[in-house]
């Protein structure tokens, strides 16, 4: 990092705020600092100090291979997830150092619908008959909660008179019902997915872009990232064979492209720091406009996610480290590492590879997917994390800290499933 972005990082994380929002983001800090020394938290202490050692040392081992173990360990976590949802959803994720002692989240509603996906992929290609039902299970309690209107809720899961519609996480959970539908015809998952694809549809102004962002991110611009829905929206398209669906999708997606700057980076892409996105919500829309590029033969889109990812690719380190935010010039705007957007990295990469039969694509995904397995917690004694990946690394680092988000593992599982493809393919 060169010493001028190292500055603009420092005043930026820690002097940007002001005072008063500084002091109460020290405080969250704390207190969550101070969760480690509680006797529960005892295993997890000494999981998360070795952790921070390997950040500061630089001690994180790539390792090579263990594909299908690791996506096994990665898919007996998100079934621990449901169970500790308790409704049939999956939990927000496990968060040991919450100052309210709640470790385990509520179900979320967003994240629970695109894990369909990631654990029917899983049971197809393994025959894993409990991932199967554990995913019909997810599709079901998705219809239990969808809105009235046939959005879904932002946020975790909460009663009606405080749910907030959302249009990407209508999306999400339309992606994992379209997984549903077409690993089982059922008449009830189709009426579900319509009412969501034209809740989505009427969502879009004249431009492409949704209106209805909900209201846990920040107020008053687009998010590109949203771009991610066509995905869904497309497939349901074609599961129906209707055009109005895949026109809605291909207008979605040519908005994002207009927000795409020469050098790659994308404009309004983030929860709430647009000016310095999340690998995380890159990812989004990278993967939103390559997979709709590549069902709709549109290698305009596919030439632009190329483009981004040449630019991501100088950025990823020789081990494998990504950083988790980037300014527009593409210089790091964070020292920690958000781990979901690394794995989406690794797999819109590995997805450019099974398009373009270019080595250096999964070359990139390898470096950037071994970098997060020795990340993956398999044998702590805390079976809790067992199979996770985390938010962060370090686990204190800002995005989800001292976490683990269920998606952060939901996508570690679809960059180790599509790994195994990209090796057993060049073999």
């Amino acid at each position: 990092m060169r010493p001028v972005t190292f500055g603009r990082v420092v005043k930026d994380a820690y002097l940007g705020d002001g005072p008063r929002k500084s002091y109460w983001k020290s405080t969250a800090l704390f207190s969550e600092l101070r969760q480690l020394f509680v006797s529960r938290n005892r295993a997890f202490r000494a999981h998360a100090v070795r952790d921070g050692l390997r950040f500061v040392f630089g001690g994180v081992e790539p390792v090579a291979g263990e594909s299908i173990e690791r996506a096994r360990a990665a898919v007996q976590w998100l079934l621990l997830a449901q169970s500790r949802g308790g409704d049939g959803g999956v939990s927000l994720g496990y968060f040991p150092c919450s100052p309210d002692g709640s470790s385990w989240k509520p179900s979320y509603p967003e994240t629970t619908g695109y894990i369909i996906s990631s654990l029917l992929d899983y049971a197809k290609r393994f025959g894993d008959d409990a991932a199967r039902a554990a995913a019909k299970r997810m599709a079901h309690w998705e219809i239990d909660v969808q809105m009235s209107s046939g959005a879904v809720q932002g946020g975790s899961i909460r009663p009606p008179s405080e749910q907030t519609p959302a249009a990407f996480n209508t999306g999400m959970v339309l992606d994992g019902w379209c997984s549903a539908y077409e690993d089982a015809p059922d008449p009830r998952v189709l009426d579900a997915a319509r009412r969501a694809a034209d809740w989505l549809v009427a969502d879009l102004d004249s431009d492409g872009h949704f209106r209805t962002n909900g209201a846990f991110v920040s107020p008053g611009e687009i998010k590109t990232y949203t771009c991610l829905c066509a995905w869904a929206v497309y497939r349901f398209g074609q599961i129906v064979g209707e055009r109005r669906y895949l026109d809605a999708a291909l207008a979605c997606v040519e908005a994002a492209l207009r927000q795409q700057r020469p050098n790659g980076w994308f404009a309004h892409n983030c929860l709430v720091r647009s000016e310095a996105p999340l690998t995380h919500t890159i990812g989004y829309t990278l993967q939103g406009l390559l997979e709709v590029g590549v069902l709709a033969q549109r290698d305009d889109l596919i030439a632009a996610v190329r483009l981004t990812i040449d630019q991501i690719a100088l950025r990823i380190s020789s081990n494998g480290y990504l950083p988790g935010l980037f300014y527009d010039d593409w210089e790091p705007a964070q020292f920690s590492s958000c781990l979901t957007g690394s794995a989406q990295i690794a797999i819109v990469c590995y997805r450019l590879y099974e398009h373009t039969a270019r080595d250096e694509y999964r070359n990139h995904a390898d470096r950037l997917l071994d970098f997060l397995k020795p990340l993956q917690a398999l044998d702590s004694p805390n079976d809790e994390i067992n199979g996770a990946l985390a938010g962060s690394f370090p686990l204190f680092g800002q995005y989800m800290r001292a976490g683990y988000p269920n998606w952060a593992t939901k996508y570690l599982l679809d960059a180790l499933l599509l790994q195994d493809r990209a090796h057993a393919r060049s073999d």
